[in-house]
């Protein structure tokens, strides 16, 4: 296996990779030398499981540095940074990965409980918002290399209606928007944006969806391959855009979803 990022002293800046795509990618990463940061939020409960993978990614052989903050607080995002500016020295940031899953799944119209304003302004700022909060802080604190690269993770939910998916739809369309912005105005400082839209998932995340059973049945039948995408699919892609050879791919949403989209 190659190891092109080994001994460079470039390190990958995982926001929310502790689970599912996030995770995937930052071991693939480290398989190819990578160093890696990982800051994530999770309950004690969920510790255990999450450090065993921890273990496995510094068992590749590479630098591992983990946070476990709420990074949607900016004088915890401040801590970090300055942290992760101690730990790495003459260390860059090869790419960030914006992984964070964390929005309301409400109906608008039910009898119980429906969507509220509120919930519509924490599914922005934490799906979306905070793409460009670390990316200025990051940038800011100057940890970023001569050739970045910003990957974030939309959905197919950006451009389709899905029930109870209205605050994490707006979100995505707006994580979307601010990548292209990102991917505009910081290109002259040598970083490359872009977003990955996977197919359906079965993550966490996905399953926290209402009758996300039918969402994953509906995207093998879709699908050319007949399968869902799985989390190393999706940090295969991220691989590739981190390579020399994907300079040029820079303000795009790309499908990884086997052909998913086009049926």
């Amino acid at each position: 296996m190659e190891k092109e990022f080994l001994d460079k002293n470039e390190w990958g800046l995982i926001l929310g990779g502790s689970t599912g795509l996030g995770l995937a990618t930052a071991k693939k990463l480290a398989m190819h030398g990578m160093n890696i940061i990982v800051v994530h939020r999770n309950r004690k409960s969920e510790l255990n499981e999450i450090i065993e993978d921890f273990e496995k990614i510094k068992a590749l052989g590479v630098r591992f540095l983990s946070y476990n903050i709420d990074l949607l607080k900016p004088e915890k995002q401040e801590e970090v940074i300055l942290e992760i500016k101690k730990e790495i020295g003459q260390g860059r940031i090869k790419t960030l990965v914006h992984s964070i899953a964390k929005g309301n799944l409400k109906p608008m119209i039910n009898a119980d409980y429906t969507l509220k304003n509120d919930d519509f302004h924490l599914t922005l700022e934490a799906m979306a918002i905070s793409l460009y909060d670390w990316v200025k802080a990051t940038f800011e604190a100057q940890l970023f290399a001569e050739d970045t690269r910003i990957i974030s993770f939309t959905s197919e939910g950006n451009t389709k209606a899905w029930k109870n998916y209205a605050a994490v739809s707006a979100a995505k369309v707006a994580l979307e928007a601010i990548s292209r912005s990102i991917a505009l105005e910081f290109a002259p400082y040598g970083i490359r944006a872009n977003c990955l839209q996977p197919g359906a998932v079965d993550t966490q995340s996905l399953r926290m969806i209402p009758g996300h059973e039918q969402i994953i049945e509906h995207s093998i039948k879709r699908n050319p391959f007949n399968r869902i995408t799985t989390p190393q699919d999706v940090a295969n892609a991220v691989y590739l855009l981190c390579k020399d050879e994907a300079s040029w791919i820079n303000g795009c949403v790309i499908p990884v979803n086997g052909g998913e989209h086009i049926s």
